[in-house]
């Protein structure tokens, strides 16, 4: 399942739910489930608003690319993340229910929503507005924030790249990794410095290696792409912005 913070239950012995604690959780592993492990950190810091929310089974909750204002938690119900074309659900990622959170990865590192967040049933929601839930993870000592901001870039980026192999092609996600791996060069440009070999490259995004040359060649042939060895110049990074979609 791509890794949004909180998708899992959480429940004492007695096997209900404590409200008076609610949890940051950040999913670590792969793989679309209904309940999937974690690690989770309790916290007090972060009081729920006593007025809830209800949303019906259908309904879109977050959008792919939404800038949060701020972070929802799901009391009940499921709720779908996937990628959604046309209005739909084409693409299903996994499945949560609640109570859990929903997008606390991504507003804990200040990004948008990476994917769309669909209610599977009635559901039940509070919202936490952005600033209240920043002030709260700021209050947490150094290292266990330093631990959340890890967890949740890793969650960040295995979400990225199975959103991506759904909703880019081949092309367009070889762009879209060479600007994320993007450095600024000397003359005030961008380049890339391959850390890896291409095989290994390749298989993080989802191509056969030869593929992967292929598209570098077409890249280069429009230049979008120059350089030789394993540093590769960007000259045009809104042109291969373009090409990856964005």
């Amino acid at each position: 399942m791509p890794l949004q913070a909180g998708a899992c239950h959480w429940r004492r012995k007695c096997g209900r739910p404590d409200r008076r604690h609610h949890l940051i959780l950040l999913n670590t592993g792969g793989g679309a489930a209904r309940h999937s492990r974690g690690t989770m950190l309790s916290s007090t810091l972060f009081p729920l608003p006593s007025e809830a929310e209800t949303a019906a089974a259908g309904q879109m909750l977050r959008q792919r690319h939404e800038r949060l204002q701020s972070v929802l938690h799901l009391d009940s119900g499921r709720v779908v993340l996937g990628v959604c074309e046309h209005g739909e659900l084409r693409h299903r990622l996994g499945l949560v229910e609640g109570p859990c959170w929903l997008d606390a990865a991504d507003a804990l590192l200040g990004k948008h929503c990476a994917v769309d967040m669909v209610a599977e049933t009635a559901v039940l929601l509070r919202r936490l507005p952005l600033a209240a839930f920043q002030q709260g993870c700021a209050a947490l000592p150094e290292p266990a924030r330093a631990l959340l901001h890890d967890m949740a870039a890793a969650c960040r980026r295995q979400t990225e790249v199975a959103v991506s192999r759904l909703a880019q092609d081949a092309e367009a996600r070889c762009a879209q990794w060479l600007l994320q791996h993007a450095q600024p060069a000397p003359n005030g440009t961008l380049r890339v410095t391959l850390q890896e070999r291409k095989r290994i490259i390749a298989a993080q995004l989802g191509i056969a290696p030869e593929t992967f040359s292929r598209i570098l060649r077409h890249l280069r042939e429009h230049g979008l792409i120059a350089g030789t060895g394993n540093v590769l110049n960007l000259p045009q990074p809104h042109a291969l912005q373009s090409v990856a979609g964005g």
